[in-house]
């Protein structure tokens, strides 16, 4: 190697973020390999290249003596005629290796510190198996069928949103794995397009998601007087409508997070009416009293509505017409203060709910919620 080359290859490592010496070290051992090889040596074989000329130096390491775990060699020089372009094909090799690990280990760098992030990506293969996003030049992340919502289908090209879940080493390129089942999803999303969100000021407190399905978000506000399911939802829907549309038509429903239990879970159950909420902190139970009309509502298709609440709030929900909840004796918590029962206003008439499903017109009895009919079949439940 002659001494341009040398400089040539400083400039290279300079541009790229490589050790030069690293380079040299490496290339130093392949050419050993390699001269070994040309040479057919049975002996090892030592390359040295000065730092400063390039010049290139090989040597034949001849045993002769010291131990099996210390053996002792004597050098002899051997550097062929045309070391020079054997060289120069070895270097071009190496470095070109060296470029690609530093690239490999730049992009590990910089995507494993972005793990909970979104990115955006195009779709560049998409089966059974995998689906490919490439996320710039050079990177591509991984979206595996169980990060897919069952209902999405990818065309080639497509622009997407993913989430960052993990980024491995591997022998080839770093794998990066994207999800876009996550609820981490949602959140980054929000913060995309809602500004008081990505400020600080609104704050996702929960969230809780069937991918492609329906999702819940329980949102707060740091100012009172900023209305947090306003600002996310935005002016006629806008912002949400967005977010709605990068999941591919998934329901998303945007409550108010309340420190009370009993509030943040009636919360939860929207869009259904609530009558009252039991709580058993005990057993971390919240039993939820709905209008009779609204339980279908509130229990959602196959149930999703009131699981999706529960994974929202963390609460284990029980969810009660008011017809059942008077069979079952709960009624009479209602309205009357009792801990662990909504401090209601009570009308003075009686709360039962007939087998009609209207209310029963009776006024109550002084001191219960009941009139006397129903208080003689509430004490025998």
């Amino acid at each position: 190697m002659s001494s341009e080359l040398m400089e040539a290859l400083r400039q290279l490592a300079r541009e790229k973020g490589i050790d030069e010496l690293e380079i040299l070290d490496r290339l130093e051992l392949q050419l050993g390999a390699t001269y070994r090889r040309i040479l057919d040596l049975e002996n090892e074989t030592r390359v040295s290249i000065d730092r400063e000329s390039g010049r290139i130096y090989v040597y034949e390491l001849i045993p002769v003596g010291g131990t099996e775990e210390e053996p002792e060699f004597e050098e002899k020089d051997i550097t062929p005629a045309d070391v020079s372009r054997i060289a120069a094909q070895a270097a071009k090799n190496v470095i070109m290796s060296s470029i690609r690990e530093a690239e490999r280990e730049k992009i590990f760098e910089e995507y494993s510190d972005r793990v909970g992030e979104s990115v955006t990506g195009t779709v560049q293969q998409s089966d059974s198996r995998y689906t490919l996003i490439k996320l710039r030049e050079g990177v591509e992340a991984l979206l595996p069928p169980t990060e897919q919502p069952h209902n999405e289908r990818y065309d080639h090209n497509q622009r997407i949103k993913a989430y960052i879940i993990e980024v491995r080493k591997t022998s080839s390129e770093p794998s990066i794995v994207v999800s876009r089942t996550h609820p981490g999803l949602i959140r980054r999303l929000f913060e995309l397009e809602v500004p008081e969100i990505y400020d600080g000021i609104v704050e996702i407190r929960s969230v809780a998601r069937e991918p492609g399905m329906r999702s819940k978000v329980a949102v707060a506000s740091r100012e009172p007087s900023l209305d947090p399911v306003g600002a996310c939802v935005g002016p006629k829907g806008s912002r949400v409508r967005m977010i709605v549309s990068e999941l591919r038509g998934e329901r998303i429903d945007v409550i108010p997070w309340a420190e009370e239990p009993a509030d943040y879970v009636a919360n939860a159950i929207s869009p259904a009416k609530v009558s009252s909420v039991l709580i058993d902190e005990g057993n971390h139970i919240a039993t939820v009293i709905v209008p009779d009309d609204q339980l279908s509502l509130a229990i959602g298709k196959e149930g999703q509505n009131a699981r999706l609440a529960a994974k929202l709030t963390g609460w284990r929900i029980d969810i009660k017409s008011q017809l059942q909840a008077a069979e079952a004796g709960l009624a009479a918590r209602m309205g009357t203060g009792e801990p662990g029962g909504p401090e209601e206003e009570f009308d003075g008439r009686c709360v039962a709910v007939t087998s009609s499903g209207l209310r029963c017109r009776n006024k109550a009895r002084p001191g219960t919620v009941y009139c006397g009919i129903h208080a003689k079949e509430a004490d025998e439940t």
